[in-house]
C-alpha cells in the first residue's frame, strides 16, 4: 500500500493464504498438480476509480514480473453477471507466484453482494443507463424462464451462464461479444437475433468459411451466413453452449411438434366423425368444439386437437361430448386413454421392463441416444404410432421434447434382465493389460459380447467393450474394479452407440 501511495493511489489491500483443504479440492476438481496452483497466496487491492485500477496494475507490474498468460481484464470485458476486476499473477519477492485482484469499491460491492446491491430506486421509474445494463442480465434470465415450460430445462440451461469460461469475439462492426468456452457460430447467430439463429447456414471466421461446430476463440471476428429457407436442427442442441441458443432452438422444435400434432388431431377427428356420419367442420364453426376444449380444461380448439394428436384425448371422448346419441362410450374405455390401448396392442412380452401410470407388462422402446439402464433416472415420451420411448432424465433429446408428451415411468424389472452397454477403457499398452481388464469384467459376473482395441505410438491403448449389464449399480462396480488395475487411467460409459433416439 505504501508503494501505491507514492503514486497518489489511495485504497485498501487485503490478503489471504489458501487453506490446505481448499488446495486439495482444487487439485481434484481441476485435475492439476500442486505446482499449477497460482493462488495459494492472494491479495485484493480495492481503490476508488477505474483509472486507479489500471494505475495500480502498472505499479504492481513495475515491482514484480507478471506470469505470461495469467492476466484477465474483467473491467473492459465484464463477465455475464457483471463481475469486474483485474486479475494478474506475479512472481513475488521470494520467487513464489502471487495472485492479485484489483477492483474499485463499486466493483467490490457487486462481487460481494451481487448486482441487486446496486439497485437504486428512481422516482418516476427513471433508471440510469449503468443500472439498466446491470439488470439486463436478470431480465434475460426471466425471459428464459418464461420461454421454458419445464423447470428442469431452465436449470439445465442456466448452469451454462452462471460460471462460464469466457471467450471474447468480435462482430464485423467491431462489437465485442462474450461466450462460454466451447461456443460455436450458432451461439453467435442467436446472440444477434432469433431469426438470424434460425436461418444460420454457415459462418465466416476471420474471413474464411468454418463449419457450424467450429469452437470460437478469443479475438475471432465472426460473420453469419443465413438463408430464409433454413431451419434449426435438433442436432444443434448437442453443440451449442449458451442458454439463449438452447432456449430458442427448443422453442422452435416444440412449435413444429405442436403444429404436426394439431394437423394429426384434425385428421383423426375428420376421419372418425365421418365414420359416424357427423360433419366435423360444422362443430368447429358452431363453436361447440371450443366448448368441449374448455370442458377438458384447454384454452381453445387448437389445444384440443393437439391433445388428440399427442394421444392424451381420444376422438371418441370428443364425439361423446358433442353427439352422445351417436356413440355409446363404455366407462372403462373412456377412462382408458388412447396411449394405453396402443401400448396393450403392441405388448408381446410377459415381463415388463417399466411401469407406466400403473400399467404393467409393457413393451417399450429405449432411447438409443442415452441407453438407459436400471438405476438411471428415466422419463417416458409418447411416440405416435410406436408406443412409449424411455430416455434418461438428463438426455439432450429428452430435454428437447414437448413436455406435454411426457409421462411418468419407473423401472419394474423381474428376473435376470440384462441390457447391452458399452464402456471404454484408457490404459497403458503393456503385456497382460487386456487379460487383466477382461478378467476384471468377467469377475463381476458380466458377459463380454464384443471388444475393439486400439494402440498408439505413445504407449497407450483405448479398449472398447460391449457388455451385458443388469443395472447401474453393477456397471459402477465394474468401472470401480477396472480403475483399480495398475495402468488403467480412465474408464467411461459410452452412450448413444445403439442408434437414434426414436422420439
Amino acid at each position: 500500500m505504501e508503494k501505491l501511495k507514492e503514486f497518489g493511489i489511495n485504497g485498501e489491500v487485503r490478503g489471504r493464504v489458501k487453506q490446505l483443504y481448499s488446495i486439495y479440492q482444487k487439485m481434484n476438481r481441476q485435475a492439476i498438480e500442486f505446482h499449477d496452483i497460482y493462488d495459494i497466496t492472494a491479495y485484493r487491492i480495492i481503490v476508488g476509480t477505474v483509472k486507479e485500477c489500471y494505475e495500480a496494475l502498472g505499479v504492481i507490474h513495475s515491482l514484480w514480473p507478471p506470469v505470461p498468460g495469467k492476466f484477465k481484464d474483467y473491467i473492459a470485458l465484464p463477465k455475464a453477471n457483471m463481475y469486474q476486476s483485474l486479475h494478474t499473477t506475479v512472481i513475488g519477492p521470494y520467487g513464489e507466484r502471487i495472485e492479485i485482484q484489483i477492483r474499485s469499491w463499486d466493483m467490490h460491492k457487486i462481487a460481494e453482494e451481487g448486482i441487486a446491491a446496486h439497485w437504486k430506486y428512481k422516482e418516476g421509474g427513471m433508471i440510469e443507463e449503468e443500472d439498466e445494463r446491470r439488470f439486463s442480465w436478470l431480465r434475460q434470465l426471466l425471459e428464459w424462464q418464461m420461454d421454458l415450460d419445464d423447470s428442469g430445462e431452465f436449470l439445465q440451461t442456466l448452469k451454462v451462464d452462471l460460471f462460464p469460461a469466457e471467450v471474447y469475439v468480435f462482430t464485423p462492426q467491431g462489437e465485442v461479444k462474450e461466450f462460454p468456452k466451447g461456443a460455436v457460430p450458432i451461439d453467435f447467430a442467436y446472440s444477434i437475433h432469433t431469426d438470424v439463429g434460425h436461418q444460420c447456414v454457415g459462418a465466416k471466421v476471420n474471413g474464411r468459411l468454418v463449419p457450424l461446430n467450429y469452437q470460437l476463440r478469443n479475438g475471432d471476428t465472426v460473420e453469419i451466413i443465413t438463408s430464409p429457407k433454413h431451419h434449426p436442427s435438433r442436432d444443434w442442441l448437442k453443440i451449442v453452449k449458451t442458454s439463449r441458443a438452447k432456449t430458442k432452438i427448443l422453442q422452435w422444435i416444440k412449435a413444429q411438434q405442436k403444429e404436426k400434432s394439431i394437423a394429426l388431431g384434425r385428421e383423426l377427428c375428420e376421419r372418425d366423425f365421418k365414420k359416424l356420419g357427423l360433419n366435423f367442420s360444422k362443430f368447429r364453426k358452431s363453436g361447440d368444439l371450443h366448448k368441449v376444449a374448455q370442458e377438458f380444461s384447454l384454452t381453445n380448439e387448437e389445444e384440443l386437437l393437439a391433445s388428440i394428436g399427442y394421444g392424451k384425448i381420444t376422438t371418441q371422448q370428443v364425439i361423446g361430448r358433442l353427439a352422445p346419441e351417436k356413440v355409446k362410450i363404455d366407462e372403462k374405455k373412456e377412462g382408458e386413454g388412447r396411449l394405453e390401448r396402443v401400448i396393450k396392442k403392441m405388448t408381446s412380452r410377459s415381463k415388463g421392463l417399466v411401469k407406466i401410470d400403473g400399467i404393467d407388462d409393457l413393451l417399450v422402446r429405449f432411447g438409443g441416444c442415452c441407453d438407459p439402464l436400471p438405476g438411471d433416472k428415466i422419463v417416458g415420451f409418447i411416440t405416435r404410432g410406436r408406443g412409449v420411448t424411455v430416455h434418461t432424465m438428463d438426455c439432450i433429446n429428452a430435454l428437447a421434447v414437448d413436455p406435454r408428451r411426457r409421462i411418468e415411468v419407473r423401472w419394474a424389472l423381474e428376473g435376470d434382465s440384462t441390457f447391452p452397454t458399452r464402456i471404454r477403457v484408457y490404459s497403458t499398452d503393456k503385456r497382460g493389460m487386456l487379460a487383466a481388464i477382461s478378467s476384471s469384467i468377467s469377475g463381476n459376473g458380466v458377459n463380454i459380447t464384443g471388444a475393439q482395441i486400439k494402440t498408439s505410438s505413445d504407449g497407450n491403448a483405448v479398449s472398447t467393450f460391449d457388455i451385458e449389464i443388469g443395472n447401474v449399480k453393477q456397471l459402477k462396480k465394474v468401472i470401480d474394479s477396472l480403475q483399480k488395475i495398475k495402468g488403467v487411467m480412465r474408464v467411461e460409459r459410452i452412450r448413444g452407440w445403439q442408434g437414434p433416439s426414436g422420439l
